[in-house]
């Protein structure tokens, strides 16, 4: 049975944002891009492997209007919200829809404990579905499977053999690999890349490998 998660914000016309860059795309199936990237302040889980503790507390209150003209400003042309959990600011959607109303393609990355029922069909939702090494197994909100689609991505972040397995079980449980982009993700300093690699080449699953750009790249950089 998943956790129940409350999400006790209240709509206002700010969101709580822990940071803001422009940075290359470094997960998922836009990796590469330049991208704008909003990151919400709060999380409701304390994932083993977690690289943005940072996000979990503080913040900065910012008017949506404001972070709207910040993208702008930008001159780029895709948007990533991300946290923390974005998803316990209900305003979080709100932001969305605007980016979606100027044209801008909307990347959605969340812990997949909150439903994403509300977000625009056009976002690209990006759902980490937690594994026993995180420490939150039973967090995915199971029904979250009936508002994603093809374009669309699950997110396991694999930290040893059983995590694999167990992923592994999920995928097939709920086919999966049919219904959007399965990834498979080393958890960085815990396993090995090409270890995760030789076992997706032993299964020979429809599962993306997908290491994290931005770390090969800048390193632990706070910010890219």
């Amino acid at each position: 049975m998943r956790e129940r998660i409350c999400l006790a914000h209240s709509c206002t016309d700010t969101l709580l944002v822990s940071e803001l860059f422009e940075s290359i795309q470094g997960e998922g199936s836009h990796t590469g891009y330049p991208t704008f990237f909003i990151r919400l302040a709060g999380c409701n889980l304390r994932c083993s492997y977690c690289d943005t503790e940072y996000a979990w507390k503080g913040g900065q209150q910012i008017a949506i209007q404001d972070l709207v003209t910040q993208v702008k400003a930008s001159g780029l042309t895709m948007v990533l919200l991300t946290g923390g959990e974005p998803l316990l600011q209900p305003d979080a959607v709100a932001l969305l829809e605007i980016l979606l109303t100027h044209g801008y393609t909307c990347l959605l990355e969340t812990n997949g404990s909150v439903p994403v029922q509300t977000v625009p069909s056009r976002v690209i939702k990006i759902l980490d579905w937690k594994t026993p090494g995180s420490g939150y197994p039973d967090s995915f909100c199971v029904e979250n499977l009936k508002w994603i689609g093809e374009q669309d991505q699950i997110k396991f972040v694999i930290t040893s053999r059983r995590d694999y397995i167990w992923a592994m079980e999920k995928v097939h449980q709920h086919r999966l690999e049919a219904l959007v982009q399965v990834i498979f993700s080393p958890a960085a300093g815990m396993l090995q890349p090409v270890t995760l690699a030789n076992w997706l080449m032993e299964d020979k699953p429809r599962i993306r490998l997908q290491i994290q750009l931005h770390r090969f790249l800048y390193g632990d950089k706070k910010g890219v």
